[in-house]
């Protein structure tokens, strides 16, 4: 069965092209509270959607598709800390450069991931040596359940490397609308990645490491609207340290990253790069070319292309090393979200 023609092209960065049956675009927190209870209790299949930069569409969805465009930024300020609350659709890297012209640093690792701030917490997003969580104060959300709107504070979020408890129990039944943000006044950048080393600690501006981490990332990922994609598609698996010794022995040079005395986090795009994947098809997705750990759209990419050349490079790593990658988008079919190897 068909959905109605109400194209999700524009409302995904694989710029994948299937639609939904109906779609609700809510610029309020009063409209989005009241348009997900209303599909909720009646029963209405509904999926909410920020900058769809974290989905795969792997066919028509035969539901209401909610696309949240609520904008609003408060801002406060003790001695120590500035205290930002951020609606849930706002862009995420427009937060980035709106704080930084205020000079309140602290997000500027976080520059250039896609997305809006409502579904940063989710998946706790993080690049460059910092994540969501360590500059999280709380989540706001409404709980579908009994209509209440519930706020928790950053260690009742649950967060681990891209996880949290919007993940997890809250799963189907929460619908996150606005995002606390702490972030200290007296700054300490974090310049442990890559060319960010070259920097000097006493010296640096959060400017500096903003503008590096762009050209990083502008130079490194390809852009949705030349080649869609979702950004990084696989976590870093994290493995025993005795099974790193093991790689090591068996793979010299390969990547990890201490996490704790029992435990590194190897890089999933040396991984795929090593196992000679770049640039493998299925039909018009592909591993890109410069970046390993980026799946893409030639043009005409299905999302069946897009998780079938996944399962790909899922198999070749786990037969190479004995390692299983995990996706990092959500895999949303006619029904909803899916797992990878159902599709």
């Amino acid at each position: 069965m068909s959905a109605a023609p109400y194209s999700l092209k524009s409302y995904n960065t694989f710029n994948i092209d299937h639609s939904c049956a109906e779609l609700i675009n809510v610029k309020s927190k009063a409209e989005l509270i009241s348009t997900c209870l209303e599909l909720y209790r009646s029963e209405q299949r509904f999926l909410v959607l920020g900058g769809g930069s974290n989905v795969v569409l792997t066919d028509d969805y035969l539901g209401t598709v909610v696309h949240v465009e609520t904008k609003g930024i408060e801002f406060a300020e003790d001695d120590e800390y500035h205290y930002l609350g951020v609606a849930a659709g706002e862009n995420w890297h427009d937060l980035v450069e709106t704080t930084l012209s205020m000079s309140i640093s602290g997000l500027e690792n976080l520059a250039l991931i896609p997305g809006t701030v409502g579904a940063a917490p989710i998946q706790n997003i993080g690049a460059y040596g910092v994540e969501l969580m360590q500059v999280c104060d709380w989540v706001e959300y409404l709980d579908l359940r009994n209509g209440e709107l519930k706020r928790l504070a950053a260690n009742e979020c649950k967060f681990s490397y891209r996880d949290s408890i919007f993940k997890g129990e809250l799963l189907s039944c929460a619908v996150i609308t606005s995002v606390g943000l702490k972030l200290r006044k007296r700054w300490e950048p974090v310049i442990s990645y890559g060319p960010l080393r070259a920097f000097e600690k006493e010296a640096v501006t959060a400017k500096q490491v903003f503008d590096c981490i762009c050209n990083m990332r502008n130079t490194k990922l390809p852009n949705p609207a030349v080649l869609g994609n979702a950004g990084s598609f696989f976590k870093n698996p994290i493995v025993s340290r005795a099974v790193f010794d093991s790689l090591v022995e068996n793979h010299p040079g390969i990547v990890g990253f201490t996490v704790d005395e029992d435990s590194v986090k190897l890089a999933a795009g040396w991984l795929i790069d090593k196992a000679g994947l770049k640039g493998l098809k299925v039909g018009d997705a592909a591993v890109h070319e410069q970046q390993a750990l980026v799946l893409v759209n030639l043009g005409y990419a299905t999302g069946e292309d897009v998780t079938h050349l996944a399962k790909k490079v899922i198999g070749a790593i786990t037969d190479l090393y004995g390692i299983d990658l995990e996706a990092e988008p959500r895999i949303i079919g006619a029904n909803g979200e899916k797992e990878l190897e159902d599709d």
